[in-house]
């Protein structure tokens, strides 16, 4: 039987297998320290989980068999990377849900509340700032909730005509979206425990306040930092409440 009858004929989901893979500690260190998006060889990986480089080839074997890592050769080298945008959306998920790790020294502290400020949720924005940034593209009709039949809970978001207009002024080229990939996504920060934005279109803004020197990557893994030309930006492009950038 090949693998995709294999996979119509399947009735449940095997979660057990990838919560399995992702239960260990240093696995699951592994997974965050790549959540930002990047790749990083394998003697990156073993510092972030705490282990040695003999024991973590032995955890990322567990993580590709899971299919929740990929790797990529470069010459003699190896480099893994989340194996899709969803990998990193289900960590984001179980963030919500999971009680916080003891903060134990005055860096981790000060790196933790770095991350809860603005942090790259693989290749979007997230914590405070990027969920300042959702509400105002939705006070400002960049985009607007999605909702089905009589149901009012919000299922979605919708970019607008005029949205569309306001993010080519930007300088976001929404013709060349991936194909492959949902333009609108949202994410349910687990800090904020609200929405912000993900998808293609989540990924070419973060790009673009990158690209204009808006962010800048931080000292610690996945931390981005707003500059002052970012602060003004971000409030007179899209209307970000001054109060909510810092």
């Amino acid at each position: 039987m090949d693998a995709r009858n294999e996979t119509e004929r399947a009735t449940e989901a095997d979660i057990a297998q990838v919560a399995a893979a992702i239960g260990d500690p240093s696995r699951a260190r592994v997974l965050m320290a790549l959540a930002g998006g990047g790749a990083l060889p394998a003697s990156a990986l073993a510092a972030e989980a705490g282990v040695g480089n003999s024991t973590i080839s032995g955890h990322l074997a567990r993580l590709r068999d899971a299919r929740l890592l990929t790797v990529e050769l470069d010459g003699r080298h190896r480099y893994y990377r989340l194996a899709t945008t969803d990998v990193a959306r289900a960590l984001e998920q179980l963030a919500m849900i999971a009680r916080p790790l003891p903060v134990r020294s005055l860096n981790a502290d000060t790196r933790a509340r770095a991350l809860l400020r603005a942090r790259l949720c693989y290749d979007h924005l997230a914590g405070r700032l990027g969920v300042a940034l959702m509400s105002a593209l939705l006070a400002g009709g960049v985009l607007q909730e999605e909702r089905t039949g009589a149901d009012t809970e919000c299922v979605g978001y919708l970019l607008t005509p005029p949205g569309r207009r306001e993010l080519t002024a930007f300088g976001v080229d929404l013709d060349r979206l991936p194909r492959r990939r949902a333009a609108v996504r949202y994410c349910v920060d687990w800090a904020e425990q609200r929405h912000h934005l993900a998808g293609a279109l989540g990924a070419a803004v973060t790009a673009r306040m990158f690209a204009l020197d808006w962010l800048r990557h931080g000292t610690y893994r996945r931390v981005v930092r707003l500059t002052d030309a970012g602060r003004d930006g971000l409030a007179a492009t899209f209307g970000v409440p001054p109060d909510r950038l810092g």
